[in-house]
């Protein structure tokens, strides 16, 4: 929210504080100030221009359309007489009174880029300054010729004087969900205020006043139909304005804090909403029908076209506001389109209402609409703040737009809201903070934030907390806001250092083990990413188990993600996007999914999986002078992916591997599982209709996703052993084994370690033979070393001879193994 440096002024009486200490200070109060900005009513502030005297004018003599002048800028700018300047405007003469830009000046143009006034020749005269148009100020948007202003203008005169430049700083102040008391100018002048005074400084607070609304009659009929949803509804016809341009002091207002001007009577409604933070909408009186105002819930399915031009069908959930027979506008969210204000309205209905949060909430995500409005109504605004509301609204729309009030005021009330009722004692406050703040003090900062000591008895308060502070209703709220004010930099520096000390824990040893990983992917080129857990719904349609939001911002964040692919994907559109190559990627993140009621989870009916993604693209060496280009290849990615897995601590007798069917990431893919356990890897080339439809990537894209919590839990469950290196040499023996061609050297090391696990070190594969010419038919053959070595003595050629045929006969029987 945009904050103007000089309206908080109009209510609060700050001193020499400078615009930077102001938003120190309310950055310390809980309104985190995220800039302080300097705005002027003409861009550049006209600095370095001033009023001149055109002396002599004469003709250039190398132009037909250019003239040489001599221009008197006063006595302390020009002491040595007027200076040169050559000017190509027609309407130029002697005598004139001119604005001039002197050398070193920045002007804007109408754009708003900046230009340098500098000196120089022009035709071979010196030119030492510019004469102006208006348009070249920006004050004004003639461009024929020279602004020529009135004679009684002193020379030397600044141009900001004479144009009335008027600076300002526009502080932007970040409003958590639970201040809705600060979303105005007079909200956090009061914060302020509270801050100040309580501190010391000299500072008074000048609340926001308007004279009573006195009127008659009662032109239409207003209904409160659904009170549930509308906590107080009021409001006023006002006839005989005339919608115009606004004033230039409101038009300068609103868009100094980055709002558009309308129309007065608009503009009016903008500026209160900004001013004192209550929304306010205005109907045109003869666009509504039946002469009947109705706040009641929509009907399912009718339609109303809003002010951004969309046609809505609205749900049985929106509150609206409705004539007597449709909807006018979709309530404390946005208007509807034919039912505004316009320049040929004359009688309005002023609206002054306040509504139940939720409502407003849901129907602003519902449809996507995120206005001023609806900011406010979202956070809970205060029902008793209305009628002051409306005062200050009918004043400043007459003095604007004219008219006068042409019916009662119609207030509608069913349930008045009292202040919230909160205890509290000064020990509570004092061992919850761990300060010694004295009883005055408490009493002091209440008083200055408008909380009313109602009574106190043995050091415990009984408090009365005014409504616009919707979210101050327990005691540790109150305490929350004494500290706020006393301030949190009053907390004494602590010397000690108070801290416990534990065993690792699983989570400690899964993070070190995450850095280990993603040092040892990034040295071998992969970058780290980071995406959202809410993704496109689009990207699980009709997929069973997927977790939707109630309430999403929006659709393309509606559903937790059920795989880390698609946001690996999305990274990798944008940067091929912008001509990136060879892209390798990894996150750690979470995925989501609704568990079966098997399935044990902390949350019931929730699964949630923690998982390691490695996506890989493009070209391996790209632009290289002494590698040819070429694409990345799938084992590539499997290289690196077994990589970690060996980082990890996991090795080969402990997985299993088989070729990935019917799964809707892969279009082909390998599944790795642990033995005796359940699956940890699945990897292989996405599926084009992903990568290529919903992405539109046109490179193969190669994904694995680990299950990182199922490797840890093998991981932990391992113990290290240390075994000294052994004193006796290892023996190698080679097969040249003749098998069926559908056999892997999986299974062929797997039978082999079964079968010999003392003296076994290694299995080895060197040469795969499958030439269909030489060997019989759905045959290859495997030339394989086994590597054999006992710790304790040196192995003779008898035991040698006996493991070798022993491990034989076992991948004979298996495998159907035959030596060649």
């Amino acid at each position: 929210m945009n904050v103007s440096y000089n309206w908080l002024r109009k209510y609060v009486e700050l001193g020499e504080l400078t615009p930077e200490e102001v938003g120190k200070i309310l950055t310390s109060i809980g309104l985190e100030v995220e800039s302080v900005e300097k705005r002027e009513s003409i861009l550049g502030g006209l600095r370095g221009v001033v009023i001149g005297k055109v002396v002599t004018c004469v003709e250039h003599s190398n132009s037909d359309h250019l003239h040489v002048t001599m221009v008197d800028l006063g006595s302390e700018l020009t002491p040595d007489g007027p200076i040169q300047i050559v000017c190509g405007a027609p309407n130029i003469a002697a005598g004139q009174t001119v604005p001039v830009a002197t050398v070193g000046t920045t002007l804007y143009t109408s754009e708003g880029e900046p230009f340098v006034i500098k000196k120089g020749k022009i035709r071979g005269e010196v030119s030492e300054g510019m004469i102006c148009s208006a348009d070249e100020l920006g004050v004004g948007s003639d461009s024929s010729g020279i602004m020529v202003l009135p004679d009684d203008i002193p020379a030397g005169t600044l141009a900001s004087d004479y144009f009335g430049v008027e600076s300002d700083y526009v502080i932007g102040v970040d409003i958590t969900p639970n201040r809705v008391d600060g979303t105005s100018h007079y909200g956090v002048a009061r914060d302020l205020h509270a801050y100040l005074s309580f501190h010391g400084y000299t500072t008074s607070l000048k609340k926001p006043t308007a004279p009573e609304v006195s009127g008659s009659g009662s032109p239409i009929k207003v209904s409160l139909q659904s009170p549930e949803a509308c906590y107080r509804y009021a409001g006023v016809v006002i006839k005989g304005l005339e919608v115009k341009e606004s004033p230039k002091w409101l038009k300068d207002a609103l868009e100094l804090i980055g709002q558009k001007s309308i129309n007065n009577v608009v503009d009016a409604s903008n500026y209160i909403l900004h001013d004192i933070g209550q929304p306010l909408h205005t109907f045109d009186l003869a666009k509504i029908e039946g002469g009947e105002i109705r706040v009641r819930l929509a009907h399912e399915g009718e339609r109303l076209t809003t002010l951004d031009g969309v046609e809505r069908e609205l749900m049985d959930r929106d509150l609206v506001i409705a004539d007597a027979t449709k909807p006018l506008c979709l309530a404390g969210v946005m208007g509807g389109e034919n039912s505004g204000v316009t320049e040929t309205t004359t009688d309005i209905f002023l609206e002054v209402a306040t509504f139940h949060p939720t409502y407003i909430r849901k129907s602003a995500r519902r449809y996507g609409i995120n206005s001023d409005a609806s900011f406010r109504y979202e956070r809970g605004l205060d029902p008793n703040t209305i009628p002051a509301a409306l005062r200050q609204a009918v004043a400043l729309i007459i003095e604007v737009a004219g008219g006068q009030v042409a019916s009662e005021v119609y207030d509608i009330y069913p349930t008045p809201m009292e202040e919230s009722r909160v205890s509290v004692s000064l020990q509570q406050i004092n061992q919850l903070l761990g300060l010694a703040i004295s009883r005055d003090e408490v009493v002091e900062i209440l008083e200055v934030l408008e909380i009313k000591v109602l009574s106190e008895r043995e050091g415990v308060f009984e408090l009365s907390v005014p409504r616009y502070r919707y979210d101050v209703t327990r005691d540790i709220d109150v305490i929350e806001e004494i500290f706020r004010i006393y301030g949190y930099n009053e907390f004494p520096e602590q010397t000690d250092l108070h801290s416990s000390l534990t065993d690792k824990t699983e989570t400690d040893e899964s993070i070190h083990l995450q850095q280990i990983v993603s040092e040892q992917l990034v040295g071998a080129g992969f970058n780290e990413i980071l995406n959202n857990s809410l993704s496109d719904a689009g990207y699980y349609a009709g997929v069973e188990g997927r977790v939707e939001l109630e309430n999403p911002l929006s659709s393309e964040l509606s559903t937790m993600r059920m795989t880390l692919l698609h946001g690996g994907l999305e990274v990798i559109e944008y940067n091929l996007n912008r001509r990136a190559t060879g892209l390798r990627l990894f996150e750690f993140g979470n995925v989501y999914r609704k568990s079966s009621d098997k399935e044990k989870t902390p949350l019931a009916g929730y699964k949630e999986s923690y998982r390691l993604g490695l996506w890989m693209t493009g070209d391996k060496a790209a632009h290289n002078w002494a590698v040819p280009d070429r694409e990345v290849m799938p084992y590539e990615l499997k290289a690196h992916l077994q990589n970690v897995l060996t980082r990890m601590g996991l090795n080969d007798r402990e997985m299993e591997v088989k070729a990935i069917s019917n799964d809707d990431l892969f279009v082909k893919g390998e599944e790795i599982k642990l033995r005796g356990g359940g699956t940890i890897v699945k990897w292989g080339i996405v599926d084009p209709k992903l990568s290529r439809e919903m992405h539109d990537i046109d490179f193969p894209v190669y994904f694995a996703e680990i299950e990182w919590r199922e490797v840890m839990k093998r991981v932990l469950k391992r113990e290290v052993t240390i075994q000294p290196v052994a004193k006796f040499p290892s023996v190698k023996r080679d097969f040249a084994l003749l098998l069926d061609a559908h056999v892997t050297f999986g299974q062929v090391e797997q039978v082999a370690r079964e079968v010999e696990r003392k003296l076994l070190k290694s299995v080895a594969l060197f040469d795969v033979y499958d030439d269909p010419k030489h060997l019989p038919e759905g045959k290859k053959s495997y030339a394989v070393t086994f590597d054999l070595q006992d710790k304790d003595k040196t192995l003779s050629d008898k035991v040698i001879d006996k493991t070798m045929q022993k491990i034989y006969e076992a991948l004979h029987k298996k495998l159907g193994a035959e030596l060649r």
